[in-house]
């Protein structure tokens, strides 16, 4: 008789994102192929919820990030690198399955950090050097990372994982980020993109006079405070 996996990584997330959700069964996306084994995707799996607040759109999850069974790594305070992801992605009323876009994103930023160990943390940004959706009639062409205001960070058997919401946003949002700092410029815009959902449809929150004289507000008070731009090829 085979030995029962230890799962105690993944329970964790999964209880977590259940106390969010209840008993919804998410749409959940696994790896046919583990990527230690000459797989294309790093993560081993992917879930999508249906959220209806602040207004309807997926919540995807991902699993892989940090350590999902045995805890392999000599760190005991972080689980594998220390976060996974969650996508808040716009949902119009008759949607039952989540964009494939925003599934191969999330799986495009594993391969990311597999090949490179470079890891993501709050306030950091990436320049996707064209539309985060290939082939979108979109303006938005970046990504940043905020904490996920619902998930926060989890203490699981293989240790602390934090979740890193990721945001879709324009060129001029990249720029101001770049001048200001990623959660200075998100807060100023908090209005004009309730829940941070990235809706590919929307505009720049800098057309908004309002959102523009608080971002330069917050830099000629504050100046730069970002330290990371990651770019992707």
């Amino acid at each position: 008789m085979s030995e029962e996996m230890n799962t105690a990584g993944w329970d964790a997330i999964e209880e977590a994102v259940t106390k969010l959700y209840g008993e919804q069964e998410p749409k959940h996306y696994g790896t046919a192929i583990p990527y230690m084994l000459g797989g294309q995707d790093p993560l081993d799996g992917l879930s999508a919820y249906k959220a209806e607040t602040p207004s309807p759109h997926w919540y995807i999850v991902t699993f892989g990030f940090s350590e999902l069974y045995e805890k392999e790594s000599a760190d005991s305070e972080y689980s594998g690198y220390g976060f996974e992801l969650s996508f808040r992605v716009a949902r119009s009323e008759d949607e039952e399955e989540p964009p494939a876009w925003a599934l191969n994103l999330l799986q495009n930023m594993g391969r990311y950090v597999f090949s490179s160990n470079n890891v993501f943390a709050p306030g950091d940004y990436l320049d996707a050097n064209g539309p985060i959706c290939l082939g979108a009639d979109t303006e938005l062409t970046a990504l940043a990372f905020i904490p996920d205001s619902d998930l926060g960070t989890l203490n699981t058997p293989n240790g602390r994982v934090e979740f890193l919401q990721m945001v879709g946003i324009t060129e001029d949002e990249l720029e101001a980020m770049k001048i200001w700092n990623t959660r200075g410029l998100l807060e100023a815009g908090k209005a004009e993109m309730p829940g941070y959902i990235t809706d590919l449809s929307r505009t720049s929150m800098l057309h908004n006079p309002a959102v523009q004289e608080s971002v330069q507000v917050g830099i000629d008070r504050d100046g730069s405070s970002t330290g990371f731009l990651f770019v992707d090829q």
